[in-house]
């Protein structure tokens, strides 16, 4: 159902980490798991930044389906709080698709400098189904039409967020204060999607969800600027 798949995707909107579970070579026939920084592309799927002499790529290269399982980090009883099982195919980017690699470093900024060694490539899980848990009562699988929320702002994301990070670091302050859990002394808007935005407040993710889908760039300055009055 519609409002299942929009509460496994806030889950993995809200959270920047996973544990990718590939299929070994080294011990064959056993799962390996590895901890992966994500983003969200702009067709809705987990992309990843990993090493071609790492363990998992190795796996992936010679088996590509994968999972990727996310949860809060800071529920108070993991085996109660949310989470999420992506399971899907690990297929490579090709580099030509540069908002990928655009957006993977607005959220995470250090990566910058893997480009250095020029082993790193960017993979896409595509996904095949998805199993969401999100406490007693609420366990159900999603398929991929109701899970995949394209991105409307693929042409004009990285505009709205330069205007954002130029021109109103009030407001992102102000995002800070309404949403986040303390003050904060630095912050940058790093997204923007069909279901909320994403900042990185003392370099830490902070998802702030909209209260209904947008589509426009003029339904997304109205948001904005409606959370800034709040």
């Amino acid at each position: 159902m519609p409002e299942q798949a929009l509460t496994a995707r806030r889950l993995l909107n809200h959270q920047s980490f996973g544990v990718l579970s590939t299929h070994s070579i080294d011990v064959e026939g056993y799962p390996f798991g590895s901890i992966a920084p994500y983003v969200i592309d702009h067709q809705g799927e987990p992309a990843i930044l990993i090493s071609d002499i790492a363990q998992h790529t190795r796996n992936i290269k010679q088996d590509q389906r994968v999972s990727l399982t996310v949860f809060d980090p800071r529920a108070d009883d993991p085996q109660a709080g949310s989470r999420l099982t992506w399971i899907g195919d690990a297929e490579i980017i090709d580099p030509s698709e540069t908002d990928v690699r655009d957006r993977y470093l607005r959220y995470f900024p250090s990566a910058e400098s893997y480009f250095e060694t020029h082993d790193f490539s960017f993979y896409r899980i595509r996904l095949r189904r998805a199993r969401f848990i999100g406490g007693f009562g609420q366990i159900f699988w999603i398929d991929a039409d109701a899970m995949l929320v394209k991105n409307p702002f693929r042409e004009t994301e990285r505009g709205i967020v330069e205007h954002m990070n130029r021109d109103h670091q009030k407001a992102l302050f102000h995002y800070c204060k309404v949403f986040g859990s303390s003050e904060v002394d630095s912050v940058t808007m790093t997204g923007i999607d069909s279901e909320g935005f994403d900042m990185l407040a003392d370099k830490r993710k902070l998802r702030i969800d909209f209260e209904s889908p947008i589509h426009t760039s003029e339904e997304a300055r109205a948001n904005l600027v409606r959370l800034a009055r709040l």
